[in-house]
């Protein structure tokens, strides 16, 4: 239950809805769950909450051009731009506040899916390690005080 617990919350955190996971990720770690196994679980729920937000990017784009919030040309030139630079910005993808917009973006401008998959397990997977290994290292450090 612990494991499918993870996936959901790092599912909906990934995604556009404002939810963390780093905390339970934490919280887990510490109670001596399997790390490999959060760490794994971790990342692909937020991965997947980050695909939710590419969808919906791609299905909005569509609704913002009939609306004519969006021009084409100006649309098509974010999108050449986006394709040379933007990828990396996709590193990025695993901060607050700034990240999961990202993701939407990567979707309204048509950002190449794989490339997509590509920088943000990347990015996913380095914060949810980071976190491990900050978390060990605290508790491995309270350990050594004890002594």
């Amino acid at each position: 239950m612990i494991y499918i617990t993870m996936f959901f919350v790092a599912f909906i955190s990934g995604s556009l809805f404002p939810m963390g996971s780093e905390a339970l990720f934490a919280y887990y770690i510490k109670n001596e769950n399997s790390i490999y196994l959060l760490l794994i679980i971790a990342t692909i729920g937020n991965v997947l909450g980050s695909f939710l937000n590419y969808y919906l990017g791609l299905k909005g784009e569509k609704f913002l051009e009939d609306k004519n919030i969006l021009n084409k040309k100006s649309l098509n030139e974010a999108k050449d731009k986006f394709n040379k630079f933007g990828g990396y910005s996709l590193l990025l993808s695993s901060l607050p506040i700034i990240g999961d917009p990202l993701t939407f973006i990567a979707g309204v401008l048509e950002y190449n899916i794989k490339k997509f998959f590509i920088f943000v397990t990347i990015s996913k997977f380095f914060r949810y390690l980071i976190i491990a290994l900050i978390t060990l290292s605290y508790f491995w450090y309270i350990d050594i005080i004890k002594l």
